[in-house]
């Protein structure tokens, strides 16, 4: 069995979903295929989460009729207007409108049942489209089929409560193609959850591991996993081949490319990966697996914008030993802010994370006993397998506030600039 997943970026539009169906069905290979909502919907979805739990009515109406005309938009390309699928796409946004007047009184909960309503929409027309074009194909619902606890917005996965409703309904017979979500699940209850933002890879990798796939591809709008963002930097190089650790230290830093969850289960089933352009579908793309031999070939740079650097120091001079680095994780986890990096001396924690809306409640409850310091709009530069010329040309062209390096990592911790960094710099060999 071969698995396919689809970002938001590849149905962006109707031609998007078009496309979608002609790599399924030229090569058909795929008899699972996993979707994300259309384009950005999932970030519509959220504000209009946002206006229903503070009873915004002005924005709510305004954001619901956006969302609304930009899939009838990508519908209206694709099918006649007597079709069937409006009428189910419609009674989607009918619950959305019902979904104002009832009270809520969890934001999470609100969350993830509004917000799944993305993922539902895309594949209903998705695959009311397939069906249209000849290919046989059925709609699984993965809120029946995902199990999940109710950690809302982050849920966690119930394996063998998954592994049996998958098993069985997860079997394409004769020429079926399964056509089911990514990144939403349900909980016992059966309430809608999801497994965090961008989960929709992790959710295309747990199908892979329960059906024992042949591989998973994941089609993306770049041609496979580049040594860096062209967005930051010049004379980008494609990866051919990386290790399953090599990918898990990429998504943990930050790289864009990779859900960080999505490599376990492949790696332990030993299932490749294969992440590919569906702009040039024909073009190999990156394949990630037991390839150790491949890692360290070139320098990797990631870049992560928008970040805050915190300054935690005991009022009394308490060291910061294992008793207080325990109490101020706590308060990381309460407010589910991840670190990013992080570094201490005997008064000082210093940590680096992304800009969220938990860092200002997090940093009240920090000075409840601790002085507080912070800096925001910074922006934080790792490189795998970096030279000691890489190291030097980052200082020199930059003002960094903190710096770490292991045997193949560097961190900087940086004031975020307009000037550039010299053109030559991911030129440089890793060996």
């Amino acid at each position: 069995m071969v698995i396919y997943k689809f970002g938001g970026a590849s149905v962006k539009n109707a031609e998007g979903v078009v496309n979608l169906t002609n790599i399924v069905y030229t090569r058909q290979q795929a008899r699972v295929v996993v979707l994300s909502a259309f384009g950005k919907t999932t970030n519509q979805l959220e504000k209009l989460a946002g206006f229903i739990y503070h009873k915004d009515r002005s924005g709510f109406r305004q954001q619901l009729r956006l969302l609304r005309d930009y899939h009838y938009q990508i519908m209206q390309e694709l099918f006649a207007s007597d079709d069937l699928v409006y009428e189910g796409v419609q009674s989607s946004f009918n619950w959305l409108q019902e979904a104002f007047d009832r009270e809520w009184h969890s934001y999470d909960y609100l969350y993830d049942q509004v917000v799944s309503i993305g993922e539902l929409l895309s594949t209903y027309v998705v695959a009311h489209y397939l069906e249209r074009t000849g290919l046989t194909c059925r709609l699984v619902d993965m809120r029946e089929h995902l199990i999940t606890d109710d950690t809302y917005r982050e849920a966690q996965v119930n394996w063998e409560a998954s592994s049996r409703r998958i098993i069985r309904n997860f079997q394409p017979r004769d020429n079926e193609l399964i056509l089911t979500q990514g990144f939403i699940g349900g909980s016992m209850k059966g309430a809608s959850t999801t497994l965090g933002r961008e989960g929709s890879d992790y959710s295309a990798a747990i199908l892979a591991h329960i059906l024992d796939a042949g591989s998973l591809v994941i089609w993306k709008d770049v041609p496979g996993v580049l040594n860096a963002d062209p967005r930051f930097f010049s004379g980008t190089q494609k990866l051919g081949r990386i290790s399953y650790q090599e990918a898990i230290e990429l998504a943990y830093y930050g790289a864009k490319i990779i859900h960080p969850k999505t490599i376990k289960p492949l790696q332990n089933k030993g299932i490749p990966l294969n992440v590919r352009s569906f702009i040039e579908p024909d073009q190999p793309g990156t394949w990630i697996g037991d390839y150790p031999d491949y890692d360290g070939a070139v320098p990797i740079f990631i870049i992560k914008n928008q970040q805050v650097l915190i300054s935690v120091l005991p009022k009394d001079y308490s060291l910061v030993v294992e008793e207080q680095l325990s109490k101020i994780y706590g308060l990381f986890a309460k407010n589910r802010v991840k670190v990013n990096m992080m570094q201490h001396s005997a008064l000082n924690f210093s940590v680096c994370m992304d800009d969220t809306a938990g860092v200002s409640s997090l940093m009240s409850d920090l000075r409840e006993d601790y002085r507080v310091l912070y800096n925001k709009g910074l922006q934080l530069m790792t490189v795998r397998h970096y030279t000691e010329q890489i190291v030097r040309d980052v200082q020199k062209y930059r003002r960094i506030l903190v710096e770490q390096r292991s045997r193949h990592t560097a961190q900087f911790l940086m004031e975020t600039t307009s000037s550039p960094m010299p053109d030559n710099l991911i030129g440089y060999n890793g060996r």
